[in-house]
């Protein structure tokens, strides 16, 4: 019968992990990615159109809150510039973030809550490529959590707004 390792074993074994390169890499990879997101966010607020672009990889694609919005970069640059150029943005506070870092380093993937002043709480969640040192968001998804409890009744609402089954 083969041995099994003993716990004190496995624990030395995770906290050698925890202070090795590819862990600390992890979390520096992390930090650049909220990092990112941190920036577009205020980005946004500012209304800052050059800036907050410089954030999306090119072959980028936003998802709004309203189901028929699912833009390529060029369609949210349109339709962000238009907005930006009266001066205003739009402004999101950041509750709670998760980001994951795919092993090999290269792709991110994030969800985050949100708080903003006329949408109440929201949701964004998405995904970012290594491109060189940089990380490009990738894909962004915002959405407006709805409670289980009010789903049914919301469901019907967009409904008999929009026809749909």
């Amino acid at each position: 019968m083969p041995a099994r390792p003993s716990r004190l074993l496995l624990v030395c074994s995770l906290l050698a992990f925890a202070g090795s390169p590819l862990a600390a890499q992890g979390a520096s990879d992390r930090d650049a990615v909220s990092a990112v997101l941190d920036a577009l966010h205020a980005k946004a607020s500012e209304a800052d159109f050059e800036g907050y672009f410089a954030l999306y990889a090119d072959e980028a694609v936003f998802l709004g809150t309203d189901a028929t919005e699912r833009w390529t970069r060029e369609e949210f640059m349109t339709y962000t510039k238009a907005r930006f150029d009266t001066g205003t943005g739009w402004t999101y506070h950041m509750v709670e973030r998760h980001v994951s870092v795919a092993p090999d380093g290269q792709t991110a993937w994030f969800d985050e809550r949100l708080h903003n002043d006329g949408l109440g709480e929201t949701r964004g969640s998405g995904v970012l490529v290594r491109e060189g040192e940089a990380w490009r968001i990738a894909q962004y998804n915002l959405t407006i959590p709805i409670p289980n409890d009010l789903a049914r009744d919301v469901v019907r609402q967009i409904r008999a707004a929009t026809g749909g089954p």
